[in-house]
């Protein structure tokens, strides 16, 4: 291998690998998603559930919460469960999923202080464990289209006190390229199915608004 195509440590690469990150995905719940005013609903899934789909594929540790599904709210809706087999989840109380132990410790038991954090809503569900994370000496990184809050107001309000506080702004396909980093690596053929498919979702979308 050349020292052109050779792989950087992946453990200690300042950038985002499969091998030095952790994926956080909060409250991806049927109410949670009505309450969404700042993105479309359908283009908010396309983006969730490519988001699911590539964690899966470079095997990236998920913390997969939710909240209150014990008194009556609905769990993680079923595009990103089917993205993500096997990974459970873990119900919280606590608006600050960083205030629970069990999410907390699910995190902290990964090794990795490079956190991607999505979730809904923007101003609540993201932001909190986000400042908490940061205080904690985590990296952490917001996928800002795999979010939304419950207003454009609300989102971008959040979004800025994040990276006011030092958080990092990723896109789902900037996370996806970034992992993978070379079309030449194995298994590349993976991403390619899956973006075909993200793009192939978007292009409908775009010509139905």
């Amino acid at each position: 291998m050349s020292d052109m195509t050779k792989i950087r440590d992946p453990k200690t690469d300042s950038l985002l690998t499969p091998q030095n990150a952790v994926l956080a995905l909060i409250d991806y719940q049927p109410e949670q998603y009505t309450g969404v005013a700042s993105v479309g609903h359908e283009e908010l899934v396309a983006h969730v559930t490519m988001l699911g789909r590539v964690a899966t594929t470079f095997e990236l540790p998920v913390v997969l919460s939710t909240v209150y599904v014990k008194h009556g709210m609905s769990g993680t809706n079923e595009e990103l469960l089917e993205a993500l087999p096997g990974v459970p989840e873990i119900d919280r109380t606590t608006m600050n999923s960083w205030e629970d132990p069990e999410f907390r410790g699910a995190i902290e038991r990964s090794g990795r202080k490079k956190l991607i954090i999505a979730g809904l809503w923007t101003e609540v569900c993201v932001t909190f464990p986000t400042l908490d994370a940061l205080r904690e000496g985590y990296q952490v990184f917001v996928v800002a289209d795999a979010i939304g809050g419950v207003s454009p107001a609300a989102h971008d309000s959040a979004m800025q006190r994040m990276i006011q506080a030092g958080a990092i702004p990723i896109t789902v396909l900037g996370l996806a390229c970034e992992l993978q980093r070379d079309w030449g690596r194995p298994e590349a053929e993976r991403l390619r199915v899956i973006m075909r498919e993200y793009f192939g979702k978007l292009k409908h979308l775009n010509r139905n608004k």
